[in-house]
């Protein structure tokens, strides 16, 4: 195994914000003056540890502007909730939307940050009530909660799940209907492995996400392109990824330069069969 041990700070093009946007995106900073795309999603879009992510190789195969507005952790509500950037991919002429897990978003049982949406804050009084018995103070991660939450009882779990699930499918809804539909949906879909309690947070990526939820948005959109995928450990892909020895351990979860490689194979004819049907 080799890997390039300059640190993430070598990649130099990371990370930069659009106009009035809080949101750190991958960079460089592109230039929004002639027709582009439009790439939105967490960490995989933005190709963490990844000299090109696969929306810079596919601006080479389409000849086309890609604007990659992946961000660190982020969720749905990173975006929905940062008009500079919505507006960004609404003039876009078309924007590539990642399927990202349904744990990160504030709904009705407990809030999360507004940008690092991974992050937990407040559990609502339903959910106190629903799990009297524990501290939600012990909690700072949305993962580390839902996977303590259904430890501790699987049965009320399932209040939960059909929570996340439903503002999921209406966060996901109202997303596309900003854009005005000109969304190609991106499922990048891998297993994490299971934890010794067999918690659904460790397991599949991503989160609480399954086919009917998908199957709910596809009269919405242009296209769904779905694309299993591992991360670099699992797939033995750290060879060119640019990280030091303290970030191997991370970089073994992200996904690594093979599989952008894979995802942009995957993806590059639905795209042009999407942007050719608009």
């Amino acid at each position: 195994m080799s890997y390039e041990q300059t640190g993430a700070m070598a990649l130099l093009d990371e990370p930069c914000r659009y106009g009035t946007s809080k949101l750190l995106v991958r960079g460089p900073r592109r230039d929004l003056d002639s027709p582009y795309l439009a790439f939105m999603g967490g960490t995989e879009v933005y190709g963490r540890y990844v000299k090109q992510p696969f929306a810079a190789q596919l601006e080479e195969r389409l000849g086309q502007t890609c604007v990659n507005l992946g961000s660190v952790n982020a969720g749905l509500d990173s975006f929905v909730q940062d008009e500079a950037l919505m507006s960004l991919a609404r003039d876009a002429d078309m924007t590539v939307l990642q399927v990202l897990g349904a744990q990160n978003l504030s709904n009705r049982l407990y809030r999360v940050h507004p940008r690092r949406n991974d992050r937990f804050l407040q559990a609502s009084e339903t959910l106190s009530k629903l799990y009297s018995e524990v501290d939600f103070t012990d909690y700072h991660f949305n993962k580390h909660l839902l996977t303590g939450l259904e430890a501790c009882s699987a049965e009320r779990f399932e209040a939960v799940r059909a929570e996340l699930q439903t503002a999921w499918v209406k966060r996901m809804s109202s997303m596309i209907e900003t854009l005005e539909g000109r969304v190609v949906l991106l499922w990048l879909r891998y297993d994490l492995g299971q934890g010794v309690d067999g918690g659904v947070a460790l397991g599949q990526e991503p989160a609480l996400v399954d086919r009917p939820m998908v199957d709910a948005l596809r009269s919405m959109v242009k296209d769904v392109i779905e694309v299993p995928v591992q991360t670099a450990g699992g797939a033995d892909d750290i060879d060119g990824m640019v990280l030091g020895q303290m970030d191997l351990p991370t970089a073994g979860h992200m996904i690594g330069p093979m599989e952008h490689m894979r995802i942009a194979n995957a993806t590059s004819d639905g795209l042009r069969r999407a942007l050719a049907a608009d």
